[in-house]
């Protein structure tokens, strides 16, 4: 495999997710052995909102996930192994590229979505998801080890609460405060999409194009991305009043699950995408410990929930800048 394909499957994989665009990823691929190495970096941690780097691992498990669709749609098969040096915590997976096996055909199919993947900060239509859709995407989540839910109504009642008073918390508290302003782009450092078109362009992050409106009425969990500051040419609207959210959950609650959760929301994700449906996240529960252990299956209590999916109908978004593949990918023999 030559570098320029190998620059190219990277490319893709860190077309992913991570919590406020912070794509807190690493990759070194060894020419030799065929395989790739992927690295957390500690230094893009959220240090109030992500003290444990939870949502850390899940950014680089849809990395992960992300290279291994890429790397079934070039013909070859993802040998993964996840945290393979216990004394090294960084290295969070070793992918060695392979012949083709069964399973790779429908990663390969998910391929397209990777690009049209866009979080979406929009109203959505009332419409609902049909039921084989939601079926399809509880499926993929199986598929990665993980439980994806759609919550009752009363249980949906909960979360949306909780969410509230999670965003009501973080509107006042300065260390959230902090990790926002570390990671969102205003005025000309967030006006461009293509990573390092220009000097003093910003690659990371959350630009001001992509806050989206700020709400006015509805019951949509969501971020205000401006802090609660007033945001010249951003506006209010009024989102969808019954939103379709969907609860993210593992066994356990620790890195290897967290990876795993990683990779089982990349997958929905890419399968949304590809049915047509968008999506945002609503993280702010899961920031206040007090907060995240309630949202658990109130009839079973199992279950960590590592993510809440807003998921429906709406238009299409602006894609956040990406860093330069020089910037995340090294070389070796």
């Amino acid at each position: 495999m030559d570098d320029s394909r190998v620059t190219e499957l990277v490319r893709e994989a860190t077309a992913a997710p991570s919590m406020h665009n912070a794509q807190p990823w690493r990759f070194r691929y060894a020419r030799g052995r065929r395989t790739f190495r992927l690295y957390a970096d500690f230094d893009r941690k959220m240090a109030h909102t992500d003290p444990e780097a939870r949502a850390l691992h899940m950014g680089c498990g849809a990395a992960l996930f992300n290279l291994r669709v890429a790397l079934a749609h070039a013909g070859a098969h993802a040998e993964v192994t996840l945290l393979p040096e216990a004394d090294e915590p960084a290295l969070l997976a070793t992918v060695r590229a392979t012949g083709a096996g069964v399973e790779d055909a429908g990663l390969a199919a998910l391929r397209p979505a990777i690009a049209r993947r866009h979080t979406s900060r929009y109203p959505f239509a009332k419409t609902d998801i049909p039921e084989p859709v939601r079926v399809a995407l509880i499926d993929a989540a199986f598929r990665e080890g993980a439980v994806l839910s759609f919550p009752d109504p009363w249980h949906l009642d909960w979360v949306r609460e909780l969410s509230e008073e999670a965003e009501n918390r973080n509107l006042t508290d300065s260390g959230s405060a902090a990790d926002l302003a570390r990671w969102t782009r205003r005025g000309p450092t967030g006006a461009r999409t293509a990573a390092g078109e220009a000097p003093g362009y910003a690659a990371d992050g959350v630009p001001e194009y992509a806050f989206g409106p700020r709400k006015d009425g509805g019951g949509a969990p969501l971020r205000d991305f401006s802090g609660g500051k007033p945001t010249a040419g951003v506006p209010t609207t009024s989102f969808e009043d019954d939103p379709r959210l969907a609860l993210l959950a593992t066994e356990g609650d620790r890195a290897p699950y967290w990876i795993r959760a990683g990779q089982a929301m990349e997958r929905v994700l890419l399968l949304a995408t590809s049915k047509g449906l968008s999506a945002s996240f609503a993280t702010q529960a899961l920031e206040w410990p007090d907060l995240r252990w309630p949202l658990r299956d109130p009839g079973s209590g199992a279950g960590e929930v590592q993510m809440i999916l807003r998921l429906g109908y709406g238009p299409e978004c602006p894609a956040t800048p990406r860093r330069p593949v020089r910037d995340v990918l090294e070389f070796e023999s």
